[in-house]
């Protein structure tokens, strides 16, 4: 199929785009502590610039430092700031990507933590997520923010950017103007729409007065808030009539607020394209370019906005952490060899909110920021190398060793690829899961791996197969405690039932409540079975990322699961559970059906058999340690980058 749309050419006031690929803004810690450009943040845009986007948007730049959202957020508050931009956006001029900064203030959306300070706000209103109460800003001071953004702009402008982006959307200091969900002042900044709108307004103006008339401002801002109280798509078609006028050159359409986060980075569980109606109804009111964004996974959705008339060009968020390289494959027809973004949530949004992580990545590609550390290079000495096992870890080592040069071969026990990931994709909304196991064998035989299923590695067939390098990659098996009735063969195992291996019966009890436990009652709730779960923790599904768990739980509500919580089992019976709650034993019977959920352990019978035999022994994921597919993938791609 060819993307006509796709790959050619539109302009954004005076700035022409050599095709419709967007990066949308997306927070990514990248930055210095100070707030200035760092090597990663240089090598992680360079990377999609080589990749063939046509317009990058650095993200959420601050134009005060007060204003910040996330710790390691970069700045343009001062001039200072402007050599090191200077050095980003040259670099990426290299490769013919057009460049814009997103000019930002978070108000009332962040916290003391972040900024050191009580944060402001239109009004004295808490977000409901970071909860801290806002000080309300004077008109004064609010005259003095609209300079700010002025000057933040012909900052951007001297340093060579070919656009600016405001950021009036998600809840931000100008979209809590904008919205009579969190501006209940009286002045001239609010009380009605159109006072309301000053804000956004002045800024634009005062931004034109700085950088002229032929330099192109885009306009971000959320179609549906999505929130009691907020905006809604009828008032943003009059913001956009509003705005075009005052002088903006695109609007950037999305969705939502802090308040409504699920739907503002969208896991899985919703539909690809779920925001296209908004720049739909955004464009119909306006004769400027209207970019979509929302779940925009594929070139083939991509394609068909723009055919339809829905927007003019599309931004790939996290499509665009999963494959930097996607219109570069687009354009030269290699669509198999897109690397997908699965709605996962766990290395983007997860790692931004992670106190241990804080810098964003990708599950699927671990190499998303660690451009400038992980490279695959071409080898000067090809070795032999034995990978043992077929989940995601030893798919991801086998691919990217045998890029390199290396002889690759892959063994795995079962007669199909995939690993207990495999067996994930299989409860409901899960099932992009499968395009990353696709992908990464897709490139493995590209690069020449030989795989070879329904084989169990012994130590006799390594030494038989002599090979340089070993990685263990057999991950892990499920967790039998050591509780009374646990060993009765009539329970089932959770990835039994979800692999279809076991029958279940109408009533069901899961013992476990993590991400096992409650996708398998996603998948049983839909299929009408009632379910029980059982967890000795205070909540269920604590290890699902928080979009991902607010669906979920919504489902589960839907098929009526029930969850008895701080509930420790003591005893199995053949129908049911004794467990202790709050220092009370009860007892909980009349299943069909019991299923164990309640962990994995390592899987490693190999290791100490072949390390003094193999010059290279190398282990990763759960055979290490039983976790989740997303360090499994980060190990091996790192063990096979330096083999």
């Amino acid at each position: 199929m060819d993307f006509p749309k796709l790959l050619s050419p539109i302009k954004i006031g005076t700035m022409e785009v050599k095709n419709r690929f967007v990066i949308p803004p997306m927070g990514t810690n990248f930055a210095n502590p100070d707030g200035s450009v760092s090597q990663q943040l240089i090598d992680y845009w360079v990377a999609r610039a080589k990749g063939g986007y046509g317009l990058l948007m650095v993200e959420v730049t601050a134009v005060d430092p007060l204003g910040k959202a996330i710790p390691f957020q970069p700045g343009i508050w001062d001039n200072k700031f402007i050599p090191g931009w200077k050095k980003l956006v040259d670099e990426v001029h290299k490769y013919g990507a057009k460049i814009a900064v997103q000019l930002h203030h978070a108000g009332r959306q962040t916290t003391h933590d972040v900024i050191g300070a009580q944060p402001v706000a239109p009004s004295p209103i808490p977000c409901p997520v970071d909860k801290e109460i806002p000080r309300e800003l004077t008109t004064d001071e609010v005259y003095d923010l609209i300079e700010k953004f002025g000057n933040a702009a012909r900052r951007a402008r001297d340093a060579g950017f070919d656009a600016v982006e405001v950021h009036g959307a998600h809840g931000y200091l100008i979209a809590q103007f904008m919205s009579p969900y969190s501006n209940k002042r009286m002045d001239e900044f609010g009380g009605d729409f159109m006072s309301r709108m000053n804000f956004p307004v002045e800024i634009i103006k005062n931004i034109r007065r700085k950088v002229g008339n032929g330099y192109p401002i885009i306009f971000r801002f959320s179609g549906d808030e999505r929130v009691p109280g907020g905006r809604n798509i009828d008032e943003s078609r009059i913001v956009a009539r509003v705005m075009e006028n005052v002088g903006v050159d695109a609007f950037h359409v999305s969705t939502g607020v802090y308040g409504s986060m699920p739907w503002l980075i969208a896991p899985s569980a919703v539909p690809p394209g779920y925001n296209i109606y908004a720049a739909e109804e955004i464009k119909k009111v306006v004769n400027i370019p209207v970019i979509a964004v929302g779940r925009i996974n594929d070139p083939f959705l991509a394609e068909e906005i723009l055919e339809n008339g829905e927007a003019d060009m599309v931004s790939l968020g996290r499509e665009s952490l999963a494959d930097p390289e996607l219109p570069n494959k687009v354009a030269s027809g290699f669509i198999d060899e897109i690397s997908p973004c699965i709605g996962c949530m766990q290395a983007c949004v997860g790692f931004l909110f992670d106190p241990n992580r804080l810098k964003i990545s990708c599950l699927v590609n671990p190499f998303t920021g660690k451009e400038g550390e992980l490279k695959i290079e071409k080898v000067d000495k090809s070795k032999k190398v034995m990978v043992v096992g077929g989940g995601p870890g030893g798919l991801e080592a086998a691919w990217v060793a045998a890029k390199r040069g290396h002889k690759v071969a892959l063994y795995e026990k079962e007669n199909v690829l995939g690993g207990q990931y495999r067996i994930g994709a299989i409860p409901p909304t899960k099932q992009d899961i499968l395009k990353a196991l696709k992908y990464y064998i897709t490139m493995g035989k590209k690069y020449g791996v030989l795989y070879k299923t329904e084989v169990e590695v012994t130590d006799d067939l390594v030494m038989r197969e002599k090979p340089d390098v070993v990685i263990i990659a057999t991950g892990g098996v499920p967790l039998v405690p050591n509780i009374k009735g646990i060993n009765n063969p009539n329970f089932a195992k959770a990835v039994e039932v979800l692999d279809g291996e076991k029958e279940v019966g109408r009533s069901v009890l899961i013992v476990g409540g993590g991400m096992v436990g409650v996708e398998t009652a996603d998948f049983l709730g839909e299929h009408g079975h009632k379910v029980t779960i059982i967890e000795m923790l205070s909540n269920i599904a604590i290890d699902e990322e928080a979009a991902v768990r607010y669906f979920l739980m919504e489902r589960l509500a839907k098929y009526g699961v029930k969850a008895i919580t701080n509930a420790k089992v003591k005893e199995f019976l053949n129908d049911g559970v004794i467990y202790d709650k709050d220092g009370k034993e009860e007892r909980l019977t009349g299943f069909d059906t019991i299923i164990l959920a309640m962990g994995a352990k390592a899987y490693n019978p190999l290791e100490d058999k072949i390390k003094d035999k193999v010059p290279e022994v190398y282990v990763v994921g759960d055979a290490v340690k039983a976790r989740k597919a997303l360090e499994a993938i980060e190990e091996a791609a790192k063990v096979a980058i330096k083999i």
